[in-house]
């Protein structure tokens, strides 16, 4: 009873303050003020949840005394899932120290369940410049989730080593050629290095439309920023990558490419699909915008022609070098030769 009327006091309270600030004047700040504690009052993960450590129960993975053709097929729901998961960035991570906590990981980052025929069949594509500190903390939570979903994947990253304006668009291009030569894969995953999934229940594997899965990302309260939103994570099948013409080649610096290919999806007649809100959290790694990688200035005059770019822009018009192509303990490292900027 005394907590109770405690916490009615401080609601009261709050109320009385939120007033007086908004008829003084403060309209913006007591919107945005309200914005924070509702998306935290009303998380989609209620707070009475436990969450458990990413690697919690992944020892129980174990090898059956069977040949391959033998195996059972993976179940469509994995009995490690848990849903919500503890997101913590461990200090000073190495490479070593990530591989011993994944065992079943194999050079170059590949992984498939040893005791089941997976039903996913996925490759998660990262672009990536110098971002090491971010790139390990992604490995050392993505690896995990992925085994927890009983998923047969590798992990690329497509590395751009000159100091040129950054493009995303591009690099990704180059990881989807570059993978699908190596493996049939069944479902392409584009995912930012800066973003760990907090839901193991938001499985990386393709459905029948396009798939956004960063749904919910802790730099926008939990929220789509808007609608028709298609960054951070997305995942497509290979012939629908292909329909859309992959990613435009032509967008330098930051932001656009993101909505351009949101842009061919619609023009494709097709839609995007989503997972709920309490599955598809993610956390985002703190950092600013790199150098090299400024906000695009031309970003809404590019996307104001998609309608007639698209078409003639992209996978198709791609052309790239590969200076080398190296498997480690933890992924495989596609390092393109500098790109040409054409600003």
């Amino acid at each position: 009873m005394v907590v109770q009327c405690r916490v009615l006091f401080i609601f009261l309270g709050l109320q009385v303050v939120m007033m007086v600030l908004y008829h003084q004047g403060y309209h913006h700040q007591v919107s945005r003020v309200l914005n924070i504690l509702s998306s935290s009052i009303l998380s989609p993960t209620p707070a009475n949840l436990i969450m458990k450590d990413v690697y919690s129960g992944l020892e129980q993975i174990q090898a059956l005394n069977l040949t391959e053709d033998d195996l059972p097929s993976c179940p469509k729901s994995s009995p490690f899932l848990s849903g919500p998961l503890k997101v913590s960035f461990p200090l000073h991570l190495t490479m070593d120290e990530i591989a011993q906590k994944n065992p079943w990981v194999q050079m170059g980052g590949h992984y498939q369940p040893p005791n089941c025929w997976a039903l996913h069949h996925t490759a998660v594509i990262i672009p990536y410049r110098a971002r090491r500190k971010h790139l390990y903390q992604l490995l050392y939570h993505l690896h995990p989730f992925l085994q927890r979903q009983q998923i047969h994947y590798t992990i690329y990253v497509v590395h751009q080593i000159d100091n040129n304006t950054f493009n995303r668009g591009k690099l990704l291009n180059v990881g989807f050629k570059e993978a699908m030569k190596e493996n049939n894969w069944q479902c392409i995953y584009f995912h930012d290095v800066d973003l760990i999934p907090e839901d193991d229940r938001n499985v990386y594997g393709c459905s029948v439309l396009p798939m956004h899965s960063a749904v919910a990302i802790d730099k926008f309260q939990y929220k789509l920023p808007y609608q028709t939103y298609f960054g951070g994570v997305t995942a497509l099948r290979p012939t629908h990558y292909l329909k859309i013409n992959g990613f435009p080649n032509n967008y330098w610096g930051w932001g656009g490419e993101d909505d351009d290919i949101a842009s061919r999806i619609f023009l494709n007649k097709m839609f995007i699909t989503r997972p709920p809100a309490a599955f598809g959290r993610y956390r985002m790694l703190k950092h600013g915008h790199d150098k090299g990688n400024e906000v695009n200035p031309k970003r809404f005059h590019l996307l104001s022609s998609t309608h007639i770019r698209w078409r003639r822009n992209g996978i198709n018009t791609l052309n790239y070098k590969l200076l080398s192509k190296e498997q480690t303990q933890l992924y495989t490292n596609f390092t393109k030769a500098p790109l040409k900027y054409c600003g």
